[in-house]
């Protein structure tokens, strides 16, 4: 019996192959994007995934401006943050957020979807969030990624 077919193999950072996928935002719902867009950055859609490894591929994001929330959230969805001064608790609206920094909106999506360590620190950079069509990273040649494919 040949036992060395059976060995697990772990990924690692030399092993890993990462692509880049590019992600149109026009018209999808906020949660979901978010959830399958971490999933690809996190590589849980290949079958080498590793968790302790960055397996995970490269993300664009385009038309950020252009993402839907279902429900009221628009309005009655708060982003909280503190200034670091008493008293200096400040929310805001994704309404008021999409106009001002609509590439936030989906930045903090998907990075309250990525493991709070080093490693979702490191995975987060490998995303790339554009308010418009064009972005700038044309020479890596990325590939259209149809979120409804991804389970």
């Amino acid at each position: 019996m040949n036992t060395v077919s059976y060995k697990t193999v772990s990924a690692n950072k030399a092993t890993v192959q990462k692509e880049w996928f590019v992600v149109d935002a026009s018209d999808e719902i906020l949660g979901r994007l978010a959830s399958k867009v971490a999933m690809v950055l996190r590589g849980k859609h290949k079958p080498s995934f590793t968790p302790h490894v960055d397996c995970g591929d490269n993300v664009i994001v385009i038309n950020a401006e252009k993402i839907k929330l279902t429900g009221n959230k628009m309005a009655t969805k708060q982003y909280v943050r503190h200034t670091g001064y008493p008293g200096g608790q400040r929310t805001e609206t994704p309404e008021s957020l999409l106009a001002k920094k609509p590439e936030a909106v989906v930045e903090k999506a998907i990075k309250g979807m990525l493991p709070r360590n080093r490693l979702g620190n490191s995975v987060f950079n490998n995303l790339y969030v554009f308010a418009g069509e064009s972005h700038p990273h044309e020479a890596q040649q990325p590939k259209k990624l149809d979120l409804n494919t991804i389970k």
